[in-house]
């Protein structure tokens, strides 16, 4: 797997992340403007409440002194006040539950995008992509997203209906005091732009390098027997350490500056109580129609424009947090993807038409990176029920070619004709239908033996998978379990490296396709397995055009064909005994072979 490189020193958020980001929130619009009537009646009573919270005020102070205090009218203001904050709580409640939906909803919904995304990405993504950072997508920054999102909408929109409406009401009941009050606006914007410039860079980094830690997780979780074999555990470590050590670092600063804005709001909040104390009581001094009621009711209004001008930094935090998060994520989704075929007939597959198995390679350019060209100019004719062999040394191109076959990259130039139909005219679903493929690297997933082998054909009876398990010689072995093939099995770990082999020729076994791909299926069993698995590989190509890729020669010694590759090139063809007689590289690769063997 190639790395690409990480560029942690500047995360900038991508451009039109912001926009994409409110596009993508688009079908989810009503539920959010419900919960905004919600949020906005709830902020509309507090606003409010303060009024009725003056004359409550007044009642008591101005009749204190002389003891006739109008009860009935405090408990009738008392009660509206409790109600009124009553109604408040539960509007946020609602409106809470609501946004909550979305943004899970919304979760749920951009995790099932990029898992369909991920099955519509060329493997060349996965070779420039470390999977731990494609995972850190899927997982860290989708929950990123939902939080900010879910406190963020939600803030930002109570914060600015709740500014507007106190400004209204304080400007309503004295300007002088109102303008009091405002003298704090100036410090609280100068400290948010501030402490918001200095903490978003780290909320960045962060995102940045949670990807790199869980790719290193990833590493070390699947390399884990490569890495106790080499007694590569401390070097291992030390990587890991230092990548978490920028985690550490990058989280705490971003916890600092951005813990710090909460403090130095509420020290502008003070400094706007005192503020209204000192102007209130010299207005009261001089007679200018000002009550203790009303300057009570002004403390209130401080708290309540304060607040929100606190949270509205803070939602423009967890805004820009969700920015960064969705650039990773939106970056993903806008990967190049392959062309959707799914509405292009089959060009082969079609009128019952049985494959006969004709191959043709035409003038065939490719190169994973166009500056690199790999296989220059290949071309070759494999006739129907051959069995190819391809051979060379490592780099020669043997399995880059099976990739192109079955299309799991596309040809620079050139062409690949089956049965005389261009494989650029076929859907890469019919391709790979065509063709049964076992590759070198198995792959067993958690469930039972019967899944496994089973897997993605339907109408599989028992007669033909224990056919199958018995070619691949693993009938014995499954009949000695208790449960035979519904035995479950938990992973890999659960099976041998030669039993997992054998379980993914049982499964191209069960396939039964037309043409098969064997790409060095016996590497990883023992000898006895490989001559069993041999006899069973000679039946299952039988009849069939197949291609072999093989580093024991041995293995192909009765092939039809075989290709012999060196830079992307045919250098030599034709069978073993022409091969060996021709005296050429094929003969100096299979005698180097028995020599190795010899010493």
């Amino acid at each position: 797997m190639q790395r690409r490189p990480m560029n942690h020193t500047k995360q900038p958020v991508k451009k039109g992340a912001y926009k994409k980001l409110v596009k993508s929130l688009k079908p989810y619009t009503l539920p959010i403007v419900i919960s905004m009537i919600f949020i906005i009646t709830g902020v509309i009573l507090s606003i409010i409440a303060p009024q009725y919270l003056k004359d409550l005020t007044n009642e008591i102070a101005n009749n204190a002194a002389s003891r006739t205090i109008d009860m009935d009218k405090v408990w009738d203001l008392a009660i509206i006040l409790i109600i009124f904050y009553v109604a408040n709580a539960l509007l946020s409640f609602i409106s809470g539950i609501i946004m909550t939906q979305v943004t899970q909803k919304y979760g749920y919904n951009l995790r099932k995008n990029i898992s369909d995304k991920i099955n519509r990405m060329p493997l060349k993504y996965f070779d420039t992509h470390p999977f731990g950072d494609t995972l850190s997508r899927v997982t860290n920054d989708v929950d990123q997203i939902t939080q900010s999102l879910q406190q963020s909408i939600t803030m930002l929109l109570q914060s600015v209906v709740m500014i507007v409406g106190v400004l209204i009401a304080m400007f309503i009941s004295n300007w002088v005091m109102a303008l009091t009050v405002l003298i704090s606006v100036p410090l609280a914007i100068l400290q948010m732009m501030f402490m918001t410039k200095l903490a978003i860079p780290h909320f960045k980094k962060r995102q940045a390098y949670t990807g790199e830690v869980n790719a290193i997780v990833e590493e070390n979780f699947t390399g884990s027997i490569v890495i106790k074999l080499f007694n590569a555990e401390k070097r291992r470590e030390k990587g890991f350490n230092e990548s978490n050590e920028k985690l550490h670092l990058a989280m705490i600063k971003a916890q600092i500056f951005g813990g710090m804005m909460m403090p130095i709001m509420s020290f502008i909040s003070y400094f706007a109580y005192a503020a209204v104390c000192v102007v209130g009581g010299l207005l009261m001094a001089y007679d200018k129609g000002i009550s203790f009621g009303m300057i009570s009711a002004f403390l209130v209004y401080v708290n309540l424009f304060q607040s929100p001008l606190s949270q509205l930094g803070q939602a423009m935090n967890t805004v820009q947090m969700a920015a960064a998060s969705s650039s990773r994520v939106f970056e993903l989704l806008d990967e190049e993807e392959e062309i959707n075929e799914d509405d292009k007939p089959y060009a082969l597959l079609k009128d019952g038409y049985e494959v006969k198995g004709k191959v043709e390679f035409k003038n065939v350019r490719f190169g994973y990176n166009e500056d690199k060209i790999i296989i220059p100019n290949f071309s070759a004719t494999v006739e129907p029920g051959m069995k190819v062999a391809i051979v060379g040394p490592t780099g020669a191109g043997k399995t880059t070619l099976v990739n192109l076959l079955m299309r799991f990259y596309e040809i620079n130039d050139g062409d690949i004709l089956i049965d005389g139909v261009s494989i650029h005219d076929m859907t890469r679903k019919e391709i790979r239908n065509i063709f049964g493929m076992v590759l070198q690297d198995s792959w067993i997933f958690e469930g039972t033996i019967r899944d496994n082998v089973v897997y993605s054909k339907e109408g599989v009876t028992d007669e033909v998978l224990n056919k199958a398990l018995e070619n691949a010689s693993l009938l014995h072995y499954v009949n000695t379990l208790e449960k035979g093939v519904d035995t479950h099995i938990t992973g890999e770990n659960a099976l041998s490296q030669g039993q997992r082999q054998l379980m993914t020729i049982a499964r191209a076994f069960v396939e039964n396709a037309p043409l098969t791909i064997l790409d060095e299926a016996t590497s990883n069993v023992d000898t006895r397995t490989e001559i069993q698995i041999q006899n069973a590989m000679d039946n299952l190509t039988k009849g069939r055009t197949s291609f072999v890729i093989a580093h024991r020669l041995s293995t192909i010694k009765n092939a039809d064909l075989i290709l012999v590759l060196k830079d992307g090139n045919i250098i030599e063809h034709g069978n073993h005994d022409e091969l060996m007689a021709l005296g050429g590289f094929y003969e100096s690769l299979y005698n180097s072979q028995f020599d190795e063997e010899a010493e």
